[in-house]
């Protein structure tokens, strides 16, 4: 889009931030990532990750489009996370939904978890919460993303957000886990941390722990990248390549450490003899997709002391979710239109159908047991210009959080039932805020 034309489309922006960020998603198809400054973002460290290598393997991680959201729903989503947490604070909620957990999950270990991911649609009516994970990877990758955003007219740069990420503040949330796992640093210093996955290398992801690697090294903090297997445990030290190791950041998506590459370090932890985060229990508390019936069930709620206010906005906020269980197995199937149906430990989309979507023969597995039900929530969608084709791409945003606050917002864009990053175009996307200041009170 020409610049005139785009500023022509500003000019004309409504009121309401929200009907504003919306003509401009359709509207402004505008290429904003510049890759020098990506460039300089991802190759800045030792052994620093290549751009060309990076777009070469893995050309559709980062799209070239920002998003735009209105303040008002990112600030309706930041209420949606606090809500949760005080909810997840209460006793009666953690005796529930631990009741279903795996048996490790009720070792309460004292740190938080970092990067809960709290993902959203932006329905008609606003955000919904689709679920919530417990390692949400991205949002370094997303931080050197929104480092790298050019405005493509003097009206868009005026919305460009003044505050970048602070990646000190990632460091600093590691240091607070070691904090309250109970670690006191003047006696014992974090020292060490490993970057935990199954076949690191392998992983669609792996750049990012790369990131990570330098990132905690620049400030002086020992960090390797290691498989499950290459980690050993003598009873009293968790080792890695004949390191000790201090805390391990969790990018494993075995959430309950059941299978035996991590054996080792499921016995360290469950020893407190080094501090996993995110970890079991985190996960439970959170990420379990059969929370979401709970979270949906108000006279509960208000009977375990949840109060009037965030029992109507959660419920404003989480599409109705169901447990899929035989006996109902025939009301869902005739129903399967409405519904979008998830494994209840699952991740990344893996395992997830639509229910106007699938099969018999899929409904049949589902059925016997694992799954939830979701009411569909259909995402909203940015328009953009690929190979000179208009092309509507749909999007979710997630809110990377650490203990109640949000840090970072990012857009996912894709084409197909779920998020992929495998369409051209496609990937995560800088969200771009638009702001209600124009008239307030319009975007309540």
């Amino acid at each position: 889009m020409d610049n005139e034309r785009l500023r022509s489309l500003t000019d004309l922006l409504p009121a309401d931030c929200r009907a504003a960020a919306e003509l401009l998603n359709r509207g402004c198809a505008c290429i904003s990532v510049d890759h020098q400054s990506l460039k300089a973002a991802l190759e800045h460290g030792e052994g620093a990750i290549s751009h060309a290598d990076l777009l070469a393997t893995r050309p559709h991680l980062f799209s070239d489009s920002m998003v735009f959201v209105s303040e008002a729903h990112l600030l309706r989503m930041a209420k949606t996370v606090a809500a949760l947490d005080r909810v997840v604070a209460l006793p009666a909620y953690r005796e529930r939904v631990l009741e279903y957990a795996p048996p490790v999950a009720r070792h309460s270990p004292g740190a938080a978890g970092v990067f809960l991911g709290y993902d959203f649609h932006l329905g008609p009516d606003g955000p919904w919460l689709i679920e919530i994970n417990s390692n949400a990877g991205g949002a370094l990758l997303n931080a050197c993303l929104l480092r790298a955003q050019r405005a493509c007219c003097e009206p868009v740069a005026r919305m460009m957000p003044a505050a970048l990420p602070d990646e000190a503040a990632f460091v600093a949330m590691f240091r607070e886990e070691w904090r309250l796992a109970g670690r006191d640093s003047r006696l014992r210093p974090l020292t060490r941390i490993a970057i935990v996955d199954s076949l690191p290398a392998e992983q669609y992801l792996a750049p990012e722990f790369e990131l990570f690697r330098q990132l905690f090294e620049a400030n002086g903090i020992a960090a390797m990248i290691a498989d499950p297997a290459e980690l050993s445990f003598d009873g009293e030290r968790l080792v890695c390549r004949g390191q000790a190791v201090d805390l391990v950041y969790n990018r494993l998506t075995d959430f309950a450490l059941e299978e035996p590459p991590q054996a080792m370090l499921r016995a360290a932890y469950l020893a407190d003899a080094v501090v996993l985060t995110p970890h079991p229990q985190a996960h439970a508390l959170f990420a379990d997709k059969r929370n979401l019936v709970a979270l949906g069930d108000d006279a509960w709620l208000a009977r375990i002391g949840v109060d009037d206010d965030d029992r109507q906005f959660l419920a404003s906020s989480i599409p109705r979710t169901e447990e899929v269980t035989p006996e109902r197995a025939e009301a869902f199937w005739t129903g399967r239109k409405r519904w979008f149906f998830k494994p209840a430990a699952g991740f990344g989309s893996r395992a997830t159908y639509r229910g106007d979507k699938m099969t018999r023969r899929v409904f049949e597995e589902i059925a016997r047991g694992g799954y939830v039900a979701q009411a569909v929530v259909a995402p909203s969608e940015r328009r953009l210009l690929i190979d000179g084709v208009e092309q509507d791409f749909k999007l979710d945003l997630r809110n990377y959080v650490y203990r109640g606050v949000v840090q970072l917002v990012s857009a996912r864009l894709y084409r197909g039932q779920t998020t992929n990053f495998r369409t051209p175009g496609g990937g995560f996307a800088a969200v771009v805020p638009v702001s209600c200041n124009a008239q307030p009170g319009n975007c309540r």
